[in-house]
């Protein structure tokens, strides 16, 4: 099976974080289950560090409305155009803010792919919306361009 932390990272939404459990199992019995669904146990552990490094991010201190983002080289290598593109579309239509795009920014400069795919960045970002306060209506944006298959206003 080819798998990346995006097939545990979409697993894990659609089984648990998309559903109304209340309780999420331990980290033991998840494991347990992916292993049991057929991903590779390193991969486990990399999606759970990546879940992990991102509900540990603090909030910055300094927070403007006001703000322009220049990309720096390495993420122009691993987040082409369209990608690069997308974030700011996110943030223009008020999906992102200025905090949750630097975390979506973070989240794929920190998965090991050379390339991050638009498919790849749409799961970044709805699982960074998903780990912030009060983001419900995002979510559910964001939630109808990752099921949509052509959204007419990213064409």
């Amino acid at each position: 099976m080819n798998e990346d932390i995006f097939d545990v990272l979409i697993y894990l939404f659609e089984n648990y974080m998309d559903s109304e459990i209340d309780i999420i199992p331990d980290t033991d019995i998840l494991q347990s289950e992916l292993k049991a669904a057929g991903f590779n146990s390193s991969i486990i552990l990399k999606a759970f560090e990546w879940l992990d490094t991102l509900a540990l991010q603090e909030e910055p201190v300094f927070k403007s409305t006001k703000n322009f983002r220049i990309f720096c080289a390495e993420e122009c290598h691993k987040l082409d155009m369209e990608g690069r593109n997308f974030i700011l579309f996110l943030e223009g239509m008020n999906i992102l803010n200025p905090v949750s795009r630097e975390l979506v920014i973070d989240r794929a400069m920190a998965v090991e792919n050379t390339r991050i795919s638009i498919e790849e960045l749409k799961w970044i970002a709805l699982i960074v919306l998903l780990s912030q306060a009060d983001e419900e209506l995002a979510i559910a944006h964001m939630e109808n361009i990752i099921y949509q298959d052509a959204p007419d206003f990213l064409n």
